[in-house]
């Protein structure tokens, strides 16, 4: 069994729940505010080690409270914090509002955004281990990570998120690239929305694909999961329920799918098991809290 790396963010979540979402200039009444352990990188990390894969994160923590409470949360999820880093900085903070189970969130990086190829260069990869990483840390220190990782026979996957553009090298470092068809669309200059046909976007997705042999894997909420995996296009059926809070939804998918690629299972099997674990998380509010076990998952893929 391999390892799960995974190179991200680490933030505390402010969480405002309300009726409905402020217009500009306006002021709504909200009614709880929630301190949730988020960060796309530590939601990964969180979804991945409560599936029973040993996972380290490799980050950095501002010395703040939020720090410690993040670091706490995080050694107790059983992840390896052996790489995480302080910073002479606040911690990445994200301020959420959530109305009627969708949500807007402004993200302030903080010390997230001091991660650098440094924090990468002594991470212990080897073949059968899974690469992670996100678009809430420096690019360079991407491109630095996943080389290392292909380096050693590792295998490298990408969320692209929030979507930025990249260049077409550290593209090319990617073996598995997940994300949604707004942020395929954004990368590849193309407008797509979740109501195109499958067959648009696995054009699109042929159209960014960087390697014959490169896998792109494109969620669409409760429409499932499409995947083009090398010249091979297939379906993952989606699975209808009823959402509370879709934070950190992606997250879960992605870490999960780390989680079970590392475990040597094969591609469609770990979407099917991804797009589950994902499918439990939007039942809970909270993106690291709401991260389902391992357990939890075999039982919804078993009343499947």
């Amino acid at each position: 069994m391999g390892r799960v790396y995974i190179a991200g963010s680490i933030n505390m979540d402010v969480v405002a729940t309300a009726d409905r979402h402020p217009r500009v200039g306006e002021t709504v009444a909200g009614k709880q505010v929630l301190y949730f352990p988020g960060g796309k990188g530590a939601n990964q990390a969180v979804a991945s080690s409560r599936l029973g894969v040993k996972t380290t994160l490799i980050g950095r923590l501002g010395k703040d409270s939020f720090g410690a409470e993040l670091r706490t949360f995080l050694g107790a999820q059983g992840i390896d914090l052996g790489s995480v880093r302080d910073a002479d900085t606040h911690s990445g903070t994200a301020i959420i509002t959530v109305a009627a189970s969708d949500n807007t969130i402004v993200v302030i990086p903080g010390s997230n955004a001091l991660v650098s190829a440094d924090d990468v260069a002594d991470v212990p990869l080897a073949k059968g281990d899974v690469a992670v990483s996100q678009f809430e840390i420096p690019l360079p220190t991407i491109a630095a990570f996943f080389q290392r990782a292909r380096s050693t026979g590792a295998t490298t996957l990408l969320n692209p998120a929030p979507a930025q553009k990249m260049s077409g090298e550290l593209l090319a470092l990617v073996d598995i690239l997940v994300l949604n068809e707004t942020e395929l669309g954004f990368l590849a200059g193309v407008e797509l929305s979740d109501s195109d046909k499958a067959a648009t976007i696995i054009a699109v997705a042929r159209k960014l694909q960087a390697r014959a042999d490169q896998t792109i894997c494109i969620t669409l909420g409760k429409r499932g999961v499409l995947a083009l995996a090398g010249r091979e296009e297939f379906a993952v059926p989606g699975r209808a329920v009823k959402a509370v809070d879709t934070t950190g939804a992606g997250d879960c998918f992605v870490g999960a799918l780390a989680s079970q690629l590392a475990e040597g299972v094969q591609l469609r099997t770990a979407l099917a098991f991804a797009n589950a674990a994902a499918s439990i998380s939007v039942q809970r509010m909270g993106a690291g809290p709401s991260m389902p076990t391992a357990a939890e998952v075999a039982a919804v893929v078993k009343a499947s």
